[in-house]
């Protein structure tokens, strides 16, 4: 076989998370147009700025034909998948939750997460109070889990027991000032 032969063409493709789980390390996207699941690896994911991925998230990947299947081999874009806002986190907060009122993009790391519990909590870089993240936010930003040490990017707002993070994103939003 030559090297040539060996390289694949990819095409992109639009669909959603099936399902995904860090432990495993991998999960499965549908495609829009249907069709077999497509694979989606874990260190696909990381390349792209995050550990973990929300069941029913948009995503738009390239995509390979592989001898064991469909594979993506690029994540493109992630959006968040369609919900109601979060619960819990009003009895948290003053009054209604308005992203317009939140802080900027700051960069910050997991102190621990349950997924089990539905919460953990944060430090933004450079101070020791603590971001309560509730699964909800996480699951609303695109993300399934966060794990100790994890860099991430939070917007807070304050609540009636300190901050709380209402947007989660990949670590370097707080370069591109996207969220």
């Amino acid at each position: 076989m030559t090297e040539e032969s060996e390289v694949q063409d990819t095409f992109i493709l639009r669909g959603h998370v099936k399902w995904f789980d860090p432990s495993k390390g991998f999960g499965f996207v549908i495609a829009e147009e249907g069709g077999t699941d497509i694979l989606l690896h874990a260190n696909v994911l990381r390349n792209f700025g995050q550990s973990s991925v929300a069941d029913g998230a948009g995503i738009e990947i390239e995509v390979q034909d592989t001898q064991r299947g469909r594979q993506a081999v690029l994540v493109r874009s992630i959006t968040p998948p369609e919900g109601p806002e979060p619960h819990g986190l009003v009895e948290e907060q003053d009054g209604d939750i308005d992203l317009d009122s939140a802080g900027p993009v700051e960069p910050a790391r997991v102190k621990w997460f349950d997924k089990g519990k539905g919460f953990g909590f944060a430090n933004i870089f450079g101070s020791s109070e603590d971001i309560f993240i509730h699964i909800e936010v996480l699951r609303r930003s695109g993300l399934a889990d966060l794990q100790p040490g994890e860099a991430i990017c939070l917007r807070t707002v304050q609540g009636k027991r300190g901050k709380l993070a209402l947007v989660v994103s990949a670590w370097d939003a707080a370069n591109t000032g996207t969220d």
